[in-house]
């Protein structure tokens, strides 16, 4: 158990030796929400070192790859919208603005080698976000929060495949990186949110006609069963025509939060119903009325990926909440539950406040640690604040951040293109991706089908 042990001893390292007391969460307190969520994010900036001399804005250090660092200022995006605390706004938009790329849609040079569809939509969601809860605008001079948002649409609407499974998204954007073949739910679920919450903003009906195809491709393709359970991917290389049935919390958050927007665009009892069928089906990653990763937490074998899955669940269920009221009575018992069972595992050494994985283990904490275990505590945590805020602006109703229709397009017009990738490159870039579909194709005693 090397990496255990190691990233135990990182912890340390990061956290400091005193001792302090476990966090006290009062969710009748809006202060002392407030107070939690600021300890528990001060717990996940001590991982960030990209501010530091001599290191790079917006990476986090090993073992994290680039996306969960765009989901991570995603979450202090939301702490702000939350809190009003601006402590950590200036490392946000540093870091957004220096991982713009190029062609300043979210695809830049030095992460080409991993770069999946579903890396570079967490950034565009972040982007989206800082639009729709009206976080402080970039300088004049600097790339826009809606603006990188569409760009990041608009390079991804040319690479929907009609070549196999009737269309979708692959998994990867280049043909040299492993899991190229893959059309996985996250990359294809990210699209759908994204062009949902693209239509409500701006009111262009392209986004909300771009968020109907993708739910009815998704569905037709068996990645959705018909009771709203929503399923990892499928091999293109097979016409889509085996589907691996793994779930994990992400895949069904991403879709719920896109499906209430939709509801909150058109009114429709479509809409309506396909929200309450995903709450429905999000039983399947709750113990009681408390969150849990069910494909990994009760194995242990949830990877560094996995351990910020339920950050996602929970934003985009308080999410849902502030679009589709109705949902409160149905989401916010399950947010709560989740929050003082979270608040109860963020009592870890070596200060006191450390925040576990497991929050189904009560006040026993569990060892685990890490930006993925700060950033799901603090998520839930923080969305107990939802009826304090205002719902997501538009750009009729608020919104300040300024657009682009036409962003991307140099990306579209004259994509990059790179030197045959070799062996090495292979092996440092696609080792995980092997090993997580290797996994996935497997199967797992716990597949619901």
């Amino acid at each position: 158990m090397f990496f255990r042990s190691w990233k135990g001893a990182l912890c340390g390292a990061l956290l400091g030796a005193n001792s302090v007391a476990a966090i006290d969460l009062d969710l009748g307190q809006p202060d002392s929400i407030k107070k939690a969520a600021q300890t528990v994010a001060k717990g996940m900036r001590k991982y960030y070192t990209g501010d530091k001399p001599g290191d790079i804005p917006g990476n986090l250090p090993d073992p994290y790859y680039w996306w969960e660092a765009g989901a991570m200022f995603g979450s202090f995006i939301d702490y702000w919208y939350y809190t009003k605390d601006t402590q950590f706004n200036d490392i946000t938009t540093q870091a957004l603005l220096h991982q713009v790329g190029a062609n300043k849609a979210f695809m830049p040079d030095n992460q080409t080698r991993t770069l999946g569809n579903d890396d570079q939509a967490f950034w565009g969601m972040a982007a989206l976000t800082a639009a729709e809860n009206g976080f402080p605008d970039p300088p004049p001079d600097q790339p826009q929060w809606l603006a990188l948002a569409q760009a990041v649409f608009n390079t991804q609407a040319p690479r929907w495949d009609n070549a196999t499974c009737n269309g979708g998204l692959k998994w990867q954007i280049y043909p040299f990186n492993n899991g190229y073949n893959y059309k996985n739910t996250i990359s294809n679920g990210c699209f759908f949110n994204m062009a949902a919450r693209l239509g409500r903003y701006t009111g262009n009906q392209s986004y909300v006609n771009w968020a109907d195809e993708m739910w009815d491709w998704t569905a037709g393709s068996g990645l959705m069963s018909d009771d709203y359970h929503f399923y990892d991917g499928t091999d293109d290389r097979q016409n889509c025509s085996e589907v691996n049935h793994i779930q994990w919390t992400y895949n069904a958050g991403v879709y719920l939060y896109g499906a209430a927007t939709m509801w909150n665009i058109t009114n429709a009892d479509k809409w309506r119903k396909r929200t309450e069928g995903i709450i429905a089906g999000l039983s399947v990653f709750f113990e009681g009325e408390i969150m849990f990763e069910v494909a990994c937490e009760v194995t242990g074998t949830c990877n560094v990926d996995q351990r910020s899955f339920k950050a996602y669940l929970s934003r985009w269920m308080a999410a849902t909440v502030k679009v589709a009221s109705w949902t409160n009575e149905l989401l916010m018992p399950r947010i709560r539950s989740s929050a003082k069972a979270a608040a109860l595992q963020c009592s870890g050494a070596p200060d006191g406040v450390t925040c576990g994985l497991r929050w189904t283990a009560g006040a026993a904490y569990d060892g685990e640690a890490g930006v993925g275990e700060q950033m799901s505590a603090l998520e839930v945590i923080q969305a107990n604040l939802i009826d304090k805020v205002d719902g997501p602006v538009t750009a009729n109703n608020g919104g300040t951040s300024k657009g682009d229709a036409g962003a991307g397009a140099e990306e579209v017009v004259n994509p990059r293109t790179y030197n045959v990738i070799t062996t090495g490159d292979k092996v440092g870039a696609g080792f995980l991706t092997t090993i997580l579909l290797a996994g996935l194709l497997g199967g797992a005693w716990w597949m619901i089908a």
